[in-house]
């Protein structure tokens, strides 16, 4: 691995709990830097998620540029004036003069980027993270882990193979309260767990959509709107269907199937990790997703109200089997209980941490945890650095980015096509009941 010189560190102007699911393997041990050794980052898509708003990636490690001994190199978007607009940020911190680079090929063939940060729509994720675990560098991508199932088999498999570390966006997973949760559970403290549920209500309606558009809409976006000159559309679509340049498409994407999972794939895959990682669940046994356009028949393509339940097969010394139920819509802000159920007692989720309440004694709280760490990119970011240094085990790893994935594809495949869907463990491949 190629290391940058040294650099006197710089004034920032601008504005960990362990999964248990996969530890450091001796191939990967190879390529961990020391506790003072610095990473070099290449940044993979330099809107939204990335740049556009306060809490965003660039904004949480430009907080962490002084104390985590890393370094922006070079950034890389299909559009060139975003890719620059980053450049420009990092500059204007005083946390470094990196690169900006248009093909993400480009950018992972450079010997002296040691980790990749990807923050492009779904569809681009797997294909992107593969290339860069080839091409030898760790890897940071957005959820979901990929677009769909077939994608998260072959990115679970890539990183077995080349034993480097990826962290998936989930960021969520940074809180203790889950990984803590399992602990709990695994002792035994609810009994045989038989249901869980959780959701992810919200109401934008009356603030956020405007002129009564529907969710990721943008009023600004008109249906002539030209593509801008340095714009590449026809790498920016990829592995998706070629088309003619469509703004919407572009813009709010997260509305179209070819590109995303919509209310599943971008919103229950924080929700659903939670369960997951707290009941050890991975490969369920069959799933079903119901809902509709209820509301913005605007051309959409993915529910904007949505449901799923999925049942999953027994994990020793947790349950015998369990559902896992996950509420979703874009209309109302009343919420559910996020709530684990055992025979014994409850294990109920709070903003602060979790209690245990008790079956037997109804409403007796046998047990209180405040959480430590939080829902934040900066975390899970350090918590990446950390890993890839061998100093912890991350919080998302793939596997558990995998779970999520087959969960949430096979709900939104069981809405599109009207029916259940079953999961083939001995196959490895998902079919109709």
């Amino acid at each position: 691995m190629k290391k940058s010189p040294p650099v006197d560190r710089r004034t920032f102007i601008g504005t960990t709990a362990a999964t248990g699911l996969t530890a450091v393997s001796a191939k990967s041990y190879g390529r961990i830097l020391g506790a003072n050794d610095r990473l070099n980052i290449g940044f993979i898509g330099c809107g939204g998620i990335a740049a556009n708003r306060r809490g965003a990636h660039l904004f949480e490690l430009l907080k962490l540029y002084e104390t985590e001994n890393f370094e922006f190199v070079a950034m890389c978007d299909i559009w060139d004036q975003r890719a620059k607009a980053f450049r420009d940020a990092v500059r204007n911190a005083g946390s470094g003069d990196p690169d900006v680079i248009h093909d993400y090929h480009d950018l992972i063939a450079r010997s002296d980027i040691d980790y990749v940060s990807i923050h492009t729509p779904e569809h681009w994720h797997a294909q992107m993270t593969i290339d860069s675990l080839d091409a030898g560098k760790h890897v940071y991508c957005e959820k979901p882990m990929t677009h769909k199932v077939t994608e998260a088999k072959s990115v679970l498999k890539k990183v077995k193979e080349t034993g480097l570390t990826m962290q998936v966006g989930v960021q969520g997973m940074s809180d203790d309260s889950y990984i803590s949760a399992h602990h709990a559970i695994r002792e035994g403290k609810l009994g045989t767990v038989v249901q869980a549920q959780i959701d992810y209500v919200r109401n934008y309606y009356r603030t956020s959509y405007p002129d009564n558009l529907g969710p990721w809409r943008d009023k600004t976006i008109a249906d002539n709107l030209p593509q801008p000159p340095d714009l590449d559309w026809e790498s920016w679509l990829g592995p998706a269907p070629q088309r003619p340049w469509d703004p919407h498409r572009y813009f709010e994407w997260r509305n179209y199937r070819d590109y995303s999972g919509g209310v599943a794939t971008d919103l229950f895959i924080h929700r659903l990790t939670r369960i997951l990682k707290s009941c050890g669940l991975t490969e369920p046994k069959r799933a079903v997703g119901m809902g509709g356009i209820y509301l913005w028949p605007d051309g959409r393509e993915l529910p904007d109200n949505f449901e799923m339940i999925v049942e999953y097969p027994a994990v020793d010394g947790i349950t015998n089997g369990m559902t896992v139920y996950v509420l979703g819509t874009m209309a109302n802000q009343y919420g559910n209980a996020h709530v684990i159920r055992g025979e014994q007692a409850s294990l109920v989720f709070t903003k602060t941490g979790w209690q245990i309440i008790s079956e037997r004694e109804q409403g007796k709280v046998l047990e209180t945890h405040t959480k430590s760490g939080a829902e934040n990119i900066g975390l899970h970011h350090k918590n990446h650095f950390d890993t890839i240094r061998g100093k912890a085990e991350l919080n998302c790893p793939a596997e558990l980015g995998y779970a999520g994935v087959l969960a949430v594809d096979m709900a939104n495949e069981s809405w599109f096509k009207g029916k259940v869907l079953e999961w083939d463990s001995q196959q490895g491949e998902v079919r109709e009941s």
